[in-house]
């Protein structure tokens, strides 16, 4: 099969063969559908986040089973799947208290003794990708690493639920638990911050203010529920928030990763209010936060994939899609084929582009 390999950070990705290995134990093989080109992909193409290479990146997509190995409980061939990179086992303390997106229990990659997943077609093994590689015509992965859907649901807006949508819906859902009439604050128009504004609209939420340097975000933004659009750039930009909002919004929720945006969060919150963050800061570096505004009772937190119950939340929003409430179509800026992949990430590089999806034959 093809693949888009990165053989060495802050290199272009390659298309080249890659043999995927059979399914084994609780593994299911996957023919991918389609699959976005996310920003945090970038992150490790560009070496901000170190990760072993040869590897195959990709990490938000939806495709249908092709054959599952022994002891898989509830997938079958033919089956529509989403599939999310925080696979999770079921049975450790996170899964059993609902945590299940900080699940690392080993026991669902391949033993170490085991052939890889993928190889190079000269032998080399590829380094397995957020559990997934979905950057490729296949995925194998470990059966908890994906979903069953409606199959009326189009794939390639599914493939957006897998990180984009699961990250921002489930900051608004989840990890804010908005009330309708609650103020939003959203900093980052992308996909995972025009997510969060959509379910702000859904979950009732009043004021809705979109933050994002770029105009047609910012328009996009109010297309997708937004009542209002600021330029963060504004020197004022704190304070035009806290007069909009009548003293600051109840949830601010970060989608950049930036040590500036993550400290422009937490001081438009009012008093009590809760920032969520959910970009990737690079290592080695750090959010400052001036000591005595912890006085007022603000609070702040970190995120992975908006804390969602994958097998409960994620057929929750394929319904709310099929039933008309969330805005996937608005997300997607271009369907490209697998060798285009550099252009689009090249797109992310210069903040322009929202979603560029890989559609597969």
């Amino acid at each position: 099969m093809k693949a888009a390999v990165l053989f060495e950070a802050k290199s272009p990705l390659e298309i080249a063969e890659v043999v995927v290995s059979r399914p084994g134990p609780r593994e299911v093989l996957i023919r991918t559908a389609a699959a976005g080109v996310c920003r945090s992909d970038l992150h490790f193409v560009d070496g901000a986040f170190p990760h072993p290479v040869p590897t195959v990146p990709g990490h938000e997509a939806a495709g249908v089973i092709e054959a599952v190995g022994s002891d898989v409980a509830h997938l079958k061939p033919g089956d529509q799947v989403i599939t999310f990179f925080t696979v999770f086992c079921g049975s450790c303390e996170m899964c059993v208290t609902g945590r299940p997106s900080l699940c690392i229990d080993p026991s669902t990659r391949r033993p170490g003794d085991a052939e890889p997943r993928l190889r190079l077609a000269d032998g080399r093994g590829l380094a397995p990708f957020l559990n997934l590689s979905a950057f490729a015509e296949m995925m194998l992965v470990h059966e908890n690493a994906c979903v069953a859907i409606d199959k009326a649901m189009p794939l390639d807006r599914a493939a957006l639920l897998g990180c984009a949508v699961i990250t921002g819906a489930g900051a608004v859902f989840n990890d804010s638990r908005v009330r309708p009439g609650e103020s939003v604050a959203v900093i980052g128009a992308g996909g995972i911050g025009l997510a969060a504004i959509n379910a702000a609209k859904i979950a009732g939420a009043g004021a809705i203010l979109a933050i994002d340097p770029m105009p047609e975000k910012r328009e996009l933004a109010l297309k997708l529920g937004a009542t209002q659009a600021l330029d963060p750039g504004a020197e004022t930009i704190v304070k035009d928030v806290l007069k909009l909002t009548d003293g600051g919004v109840h949830y601010a929720i970060e989608a950049v990763g930036r040590p500036n945006t993550a400290e422009l969060a937490w001081n438009i919150l009012r008093r009590g209010g809760t920032a969520t963050i959910l970009g990737m800061i690079a290592p080695g570096n750090s959010v400052s936060l001036p000591g005595p505004t912890f006085l007022t009772g603000r609070k702040i937190q970190g995120s992975l994939l908006g804390s969602t119950r994958f097998p409960i939340d994620m057929p929750r929003l394929v319904r709310m899609y099929l039933d008309g409430l969330l805005d996937l179509d608005t997300m997607v800026a271009e369907r490209i084929r697998l060798g285009d992949v550099n252009d689009a990430l090249e797109k992310l590089r210069q903040g322009h582009s929202v979603r560029s999806v890989i559609e597969f034959a």
